[in-house]
């Protein structure tokens, strides 16, 4: 069990205009996202089961086929497997997401490491 400071957990590019902060435990992976704006997060699907808020800002999301807007206040789940992708509007947005089981090929791809 352990307390982070966000903004002092390393950042990390994952697409042009994306950038990600991840934070994962045993159960579970936790990922703030920074879009700029006009950002896109290209269709893409994964095994984990994921749950997303809009923190600041806002996106139009599309979960399997449905397109949504997507603003402060508002969340969202991705069932497991299902094509989704995300397009920042306007201004830049922070989002929050939640996956389940951890997501491993993030993890891996920026060699973040469980908490203990």
């Amino acid at each position: 069990m352990g307390y982070l400071v966000l903004n002092k957990l390393e950042q990390h590019e994952m697409t042009e205009g994306v950038k990600l902060r991840l934070i994962s435990g045993d159960q579970m992976t936790m990922a703030f996202f920074h879009l700029a704006p006009g950002a896109v997060i290209p269709e893409h699907a994964h095994p984990n089961e994921q749950m997303g808020t809009v923190l600041k800002g806002s996106i139009l999301l599309t979960i399997g086929g449905e397109e949504k807007t997507v603003a402060a206040g508002i969340v969202y789940r991705v069932p497991s497997n299902v094509p989704h992708s995300g397009r920042c509007l306007g201004v830049s947005s922070e989002v929050l997401e939640i996956f389940s089981p951890p997501r491993e090929d993030l993890l891996q791809k920026f060699k973040i490491k469980k908490q203990p």
